[in-house]
């Protein structure tokens, strides 16, 4: 296990970022892109086009890891638009990204003949890097496109509206800002963490609305084991002196003890199938993307169980 001094653990911003977007995409819009949440016929569905995005990407090679939505809207004149979202969750520039921006962008054109609008969250650190469209040309033939982008950094001087807003994308934000300050600071994040999860109490939200957040947060603000224990104390703790039974902390500590003893055992086999072959625990460990120590721990107890001799 690593020191506090460490989240111990790694931050996966993809996922919970997808799960705010089908839950909130109006509200994400009005956060993000009032312009084109004005001129939406709130009143009418969207709908995510996830196969017509899952063709079109497919087989693009750009980019590493991304929260990509695409979705159909009403206007209030009565026409259809799709709206392309793109989240960098890396937390790193990208060099492809307005290559990307715009290759998605013609690919759906081309294939649905449809009107694409594309939009950018930037999840970096990063105050320079601010893409903003993407062109080519030769000549007196040029191409060029061009995109709204929204620096999530950006928010940070603005902390005092995120805390006033009733908008989910506040508490989304707020979250995400505070994830990248506390990455080396277990104790700062869980106080965040927990502030952050009050907070949404006095919000007025939906129990569904609070449990979902709380899932984002969570999921947004990994902690170490023991720190992770407190935390969950600190939340019962709250929500018995509130009377509120929103978030079962017994049964969230059950459910991710049984998750973490699949993957622990599910490691542990692929570290045995590869010290057979041969291959070294540290070259192991950079193959499975895993902590080196705990490999090394493993892969001891693997040879003492097992009589293999070491690589």
């Amino acid at each position: 296990m690593k020191k506090e001094t460490d989240t111990a653990t790694k931050d996966d911003y993809d996922s919970p970022w997808k799960d705010v977007l089908e839950n909130y995409f109006f509200e994400f819009l009005e956060f993000f892109f009032p312009k084109a949440y004005r001129d939406i016929d709130l009143g009418r569905k969207y709908r995510f086009l996830d196969k017509e995005l899952k063709q079109v990407v497919r087989d693009a090679k750009l980019g590493r890891r991304y929260a990509d939505k695409l979705a159909e809207v009403f206007l209030k004149d009565g026409s259809k638009t799709w709206i392309l979202i793109h989240v960098e969750v890396q937390g790193k520039k990208e060099k492809q990204f307005s290559e990307r921006m715009f290759v998605y962008n013609y690919r759906i054109f081309d294939k649905y003949r449809r009107t694409v609008v594309s939009f950018a969250v930037l999840a970096d650190e990063s105050e320079k890097w601010r893409p903003t469209g993407f062109r080519y040309g030769k000549w007196d033939c040029e191409v060029r496109m061009k995109f709204p982008v929204v620096k999530l950094t950006d928010y940070a001087a603005k902390w005092k509206k995120l805390e006033k807003s009733a908008n989910p994308f506040a508490v989304v934000v707020m979250a995400h800002l505070k994830a990248l300050e506390t990455k080396r600071n277990p104790g700062q994040r869980r106080y965040w963490k927990l502030c952050l999860c009050k907070g949404l109490y006095s919000r007025g939200y939906s129990r569904e609305d609070v449990l979902l957040l709380f899932d984002f947060i969570d999921w947004m603000m990994r902690l170490p084991e023991a720190a992770e224990e407190l935390f969950l104390e600190e939340i019962n703790t709250f929500e018995e002196e509130g009377k509120m039974r929103y978030i079962n902390c017994a049964e969230r500590k059950g459910i991710r003890e049984g998750l973490q003893k699949g993957l622990q055992n599910g490691i542990r086999q692929s570290i045995k199938r590869l010290l057979i072959k041969g291959i070294s625990p540290e070259e192991t460990a950079r193959l499975l993307d895993a902590d080196k120590e705990t490999v090394l721990k493993i892969a001891k107890e693997i040879r003492t169980e097992s009589g293999l001799k070491a690589a």
